[in-house]
């Protein structure tokens, strides 16, 4: 029987059922929102809203967690403006909206009514591989080049390489680099993600991880190298070692890379990854 369409909250006590139906809206959409899937996952989510068709099926869902906002929509152009934004922006702050570029949109028009614009806007390809990298993509090393697990001992060569990789991939244009923060999220990728590193002789000059962790989806962040050792084929054949062991594991990877950045693009391309669609990260 048909159900007036509306927005419904849930938070992380709601009742089983609720949480089934939400996870298999999740798992139908997980292609495009692995990052929204793993904190669901991991339960690091504060609340959810699940917008409802006429059959009472998940047709839209916005998850709330740490002052970001991710919008998972099912493809349709016919969702509503949600509702709680005039009560949740009130009283909640709102650092980031992220999602496919057309359902961040949305939101986006929800903030503006409620006078918050966005200080910057970064447009991504998302990107996904669920083969092996393509063979060519592991030859011509240096001859120096070493790709291992990090130790404990590399923490605080890590520090500075992932201190460069923020300042350099990831602050936006209005925001400011935070060494306590950017040691947090270091600290969260060793003990939590996977990760890779390349050195050269005794110096750590790349790394490539995971950063999140959906169903049957590894997202992959955090691909960088140091500027003076670029162009050599670093960043390629430590890419390709590492998403070898992700996809032989069993697991599909997906990233998203900067439409402006087009020798990352080139790069995801000759890996073998395949774009999924437009993707949009939008800071406040």
């Amino acid at each position: 029987m048909a159900k007036p369409l509306s927005w419904q909250k849930y938070s992380r006590n709601s009742f089983k059922d609720d949480l089934l139906k939400i996870e298999r809206f999740l798992r139908s959409r997980e292609n495009v929102c692995a990052g929204a899937c793993a904190k669901f996952l991991n339960a690091s989510f504060s609340r959810i809203w699940a917008y409802h068709d006429k059959y009472n099926d998940i047709a839209a869902l916005v998850l709330y967690s740490r002052s970001s906002l991710f919008s998972v929509f099912s493809g349709t152009d016919i969702i509503p403006l949600p509702f709680f934004f005039n009560r949740f922006l009130g009283r909640s702050s709102i650092y980031s909206i992220q999602g496919l570029t057309k359902d961040v949109v949305l939101l986006e028009k929800g903030m503006e009514k409620n006078g918050f614009i966005a200080a910057d806007t970064i447009d991504y390809n998302l990107m996904t591989l669920d083969v092996l990298p393509s063979a060519d993509c592991f030859l011509n090393a240096p001859p120096d080049l070493m790709l291992r697990p990090p130790l404990p001992s590399d923490r605080e060569e890590l520090f500075l390489l992932h201190s460069a990789y923020e300042k350099e991939e990831v602050i936006p244009k209005h925001g400011f680099f935070n060494p306590a923060s950017s040691r947090k999220t270091l600290e969260r990728l060793l003990d939590g993600e996977k990760m890779l590193i390349a050195s050269l002789g005794s110096k750590i000059v790349g790394k490539i991880n995971t950063n999140a962790t959906s169903f049957t989806k590894y997202q992959i962040g955090g691909v960088y190298v140091l500027p003076e050792f670029r162009g050599l084929g670093i960043a390629k054949i430590m890419s390709a070692s590492f998403l070898k062991e992700l996809i032989i594991g069993g697991m599909g990877v997906n990233l998203f890379v900067k439409k402006r950045n087009t020798a990352a693009y080139k790069l995801y391309q000759r890996l073998g990854f395949s774009v999924l669609g437009d993707y949009r990260i939008s800071y406040y």
